[in-house]
This record gives C-alpha cells, sequence and structure tokens, in this order.
C-alpha cells in the first residue's frame, strides 16, 4: 500500500505536491471514491483523476557507464545528446544526480524519485568518487587544503578517501552541486583534464563505457548501501 499521490507522481499525472493539490480539490477517486490526502492505494486499486484512469509506470532501475559527449538530462533543445539515448526503454527516465557533458562514468537511470533522492540527498551520506587527472602535478599545500576543506560558494567541499599521485586524484564527496569538483581544483589553480564517476556508495563501475544494464531496486538497494 502507498500514499495515493505518491502513485500519482510515479505515473507520471504530475510532481508530488500538485498531485496533492489534485486530491485536495476533490478530483482524485480510488475505485470510484473520493479520496483525501494521506489515503493510500494498492496495485490492484483503481485510481482516476478528473475521471480518467491514470496509468501506472513500471519501476525501472538502470546502471550505465555514461561516455563523454552526452548530456545528463532526459531532453535537450540544443541538438545534443542525452543519456536517454543510450538505453531503450519506454517508461519517462532521468538520472540520478549529474555528469557533465565532458565527464563519464558510472550513472543510475530510474523513474523512481524516492529511490534517487536516497542516493542524492547529503543528509544519506552516500559517497560518489572520482577518478581525475588535473593539468598539472597537485602541490602538497593544496593537498593540505582539501583535505581540510576549501570553501565554494560560501560553503565547505568536504572530501574523503582522498588519494593524490602526481597530477591524478581519487576522491569522494557527498554533495552534488554543479560543476563542483571542477569549481573546487580552479579555486586552487588547477584544471581537470578528465573526470570519471567509478562509484556510488559501494556500487563499482564494471561495465564498459557505453553499456547499461537494467538491474533490481533490492540489487541496487544492497549494492549501494551494503556493498
Amino acid at each position: 500500500m502507498e500514499r495515493v499521490q505518491k502513485i500519482m507522481a510515479h505515473s507520471g499525472v504530475a510532481s508530488r505536491r500538485k498531485c496533492e493539490e489534485l486530491i485536495k480539490k476533490g478530483v482524485v477517486k480510488v475505485n470510484d471514491k473520493l479520496v483525501k490526502l494521506g489515503d493510500t492505494a494498492s496495485d490492484k486499486d483503481k485510481i482516476t483523476v478528473n475521471g480518467r484512469l491514470i496509468k501506472r509506470e513500471k519501476m525501472v532501475y538502470i546502471v550505465l557507464n555514461k561516455p563523454k559527449g552526452f548530456l545528463c538530462s532526459s531532453m535537450d533543445s540544443r541538438g545534443k545528446k542525452t543519456v536517454l539515448s543510450l538505453v531503450k526503454c519506454k517508461e519517462r527516465l532521468y538520472p540520478i544526480g549529474r555528469l557533465d557533458f565532458d565527464s563519464e562514468g558510472l550513472l543510475i537511470l530510474t523513474n523512481d524519485g524516492d529511490f534517487a533522492n536516497s542516493v542524492i540527498h547529503p543528509r544519506y551520506n552516500v559517497n560518489k568518487t572520482y577518478s581525475i587527472s588535473l593539468n598539472k602535478d597537485l602541490e602538497k599545500e593544496d593537498y593540505k587544503k582539501i583535505k581540510e576543506g576549501v570553501s565554494i560558494e560560501g560553503r565547505n567541499v568536504n572530501v574523503f578517501d582522498f588519494e593524490s599521485d602526481k597530477n591524478e586524484v581519487i576522491l569522494s564527496i557527498h554533495e552534488g552541486r554543479k560543476h563542483i569538483i571542477k569549481k573546487l581544483f580552479d579555486a586552487l589553480g588547477y584544471k581537470v583534464i578528465n573526470l570519471k564517476r567509478v562509484s556510488i556508495g559501494k556500487l563499482k563501475l564494471n561495465i564498459e563505457s557505453g553499456e547499461s544494464k537494467f538491474v533490481s531496486k533490492e540489487w541496487l538497494k544492497n549494492s549501494i548501501f551494503r556493498g
């Protein structure tokens, strides 16, 4: 059993908040009976909005090794290819977290918003680990600064599992601010030449560039949170 607004949102009716508004307006029914906020429904129940039966989406989970040259977006008006062109799936999908157009590596695609939030929200402390190549060797002083936390846009970037060998760096972060790793090194006078996400939580990248695989939610949860 799940809350009706959650089922509606997963089915593509609207955002969770908009679905709640529709319920308040009295246009949502379960098995021909009006529902109120907090009511639940099962997979077998018939849910209608303004008399129209909603079509429930199957929850899909895909692990992808994103190549360079693809946008982490469900659509783009500038003519660039998106990561969705790399998978064949009839459900509407979106990527969990960001990888820049010129970055590569581990990416998860899904239509399960709650699961996506459990991976990307900082409060869940899911580390994302990156292998990074810089335009020059990392100085010892800058290594110490990064370990202590560099302030970017008024907030410290906290790194974990930080290692460096000349211009090659491996580090983990919780947060997903846009271009945050590039901004971190740019603030110290370096340019990121290559950036590759190699793990999300305990899930490690183990497929070839451009390849993808469908997985179950349970497998993905266990792989990320338990390893």
